[in-house]
């Protein structure tokens, strides 16, 4: 017979709370393995054991290597997993979402179906960006001008402070080189946000292709959601790396420079809190623990794991 390793696979009720939990966890440069109900993480500094279980979502960095018994009790605990660049500024792939429930995309789905639903949500995003302002009457030709001043303003007010010559944004996928400094740093620093945005999306079940500003990508939801906080982050980032380095490797300053901005600023734990905001979803909701149900049109949910007879037509 073969021999079971660890403890037994834990039942949904004994799972940590989405409150409860630690929100992210990054790692970089390590071997992950499993020892009981814990994984156990090795680096050039020694040996951590971690309680996968108390953790919402688990970003893998580069140089980590990870054993498949190790998935075995990320995903038993109901764990995030994310592999995403240094410090989270690219997002590479990802395991399961953080929800056993499909709460969060089923709520997307239902406010961007329908047209007054959909404007209300791309209405509040807007007001996020305008908070001493009453947005909640212009239509959205009106807050997409609204916005584009906006933007044109941070980067005319970032070039001021900083002294870096602005005129305008371009950007270049298929050459990334023809640019100058700033747009460079600027085509980086937002990058690195998609990234991030891209993992607490995911991570928390929504789904990255619903879009309520942005329609017909695959990512449409990532730009929305991405958008909220250009303003505040990679926009003065970008600016402040090339103030400070010219054209010496840009790439790579401004990644550290975003990097930094994530920590410091907290933004994990804002994106989450955004996130659940715009989809009307409770902070205090236990949206790990699904409850599976059977779809009636008429009667509403019904239970599952009951047999049900024939009914007899009248």
């Amino acid at each position: 017979m073969k021999k079971k390793y660890g403890a037994k696979k834990p039942e949904l009720e004994e799972l940590g709370r989405v409150r409860d939990r630690i929100s992210f966890l990054y790692l970089e440069h390590a071997k992950l393995n499993r020892e009981d109900s814990a994984i156990k993480v090795l680096d050039d500094r020694g040996i951590v054991l971690v309680p996968v279980a108390l953790i919402s979502v688990l970003l893998l960095g580069p140089g980590v290597d990870i054993t498949h018994r190790a998935m075995e009790l990320i995903g038993d605990s109901g764990t995030a997993v994310v592999w995403v660049g240094e410090n989270g500024v690219r997002q590479y792939a990802h395991g399961r979402a953080l929800n056993h429930s499909s709460r969060l995309l089923e709520a997307q789905a239902k406010l961007v179906s329908n047209k007054r639903t959909r404007v209300e949500v791309a209405r509040k995003m807007y007001q996020m960006r305008f908070p001493n302002e009453d947005v909640s009457k212009l239509s959205m030709e009106q807050l997409r001008g609204k916005e584009g001043a906006r933007v044109r303003k941070v980067y005319r007010d970032q070039s001021l402070k900083t002294g870096v010559a602005w005129e305008r944004r371009e950007y270049n996928p298929d050459n990334f080189e023809a640019s100058t400094p700033i747009n460079k740093a600027l085509t980086e620093a937002h990058q690195a946000l998609y990234g991030l945005s891209y993992s607490v999306i995911v991570a928390l079940g929504a789904s990255p292709g619903l879009g309520f500003v942005h329609t017909g990508h695959d990512l449409a939801f990532v730009y929305d959601f991405a958008d909220l906080y250009k303003a505040k982050y990679s926009i003065p980032v970008a600016f402040e790396t090339v103030k400070k380095f010219g054209k010496v490797d840009i790439s790579d300053n401004t990644r550290l420079a975003m990097r930094d901005a994530f920590s410091s600023g907290k933004l994990l734990l804002q994106m989450v809190a955004d996130l659940k905001y715009l989809l009307n979803i409770k902070d205090d909701a236990d949206e790990n623990f699904a409850v599976m149900h059977l779809w009636d049109d008429k009667q509403g949910l019904q239970n599952f794991g009951v047999q049900y007879h024939e009914m007899d037509e009248d």
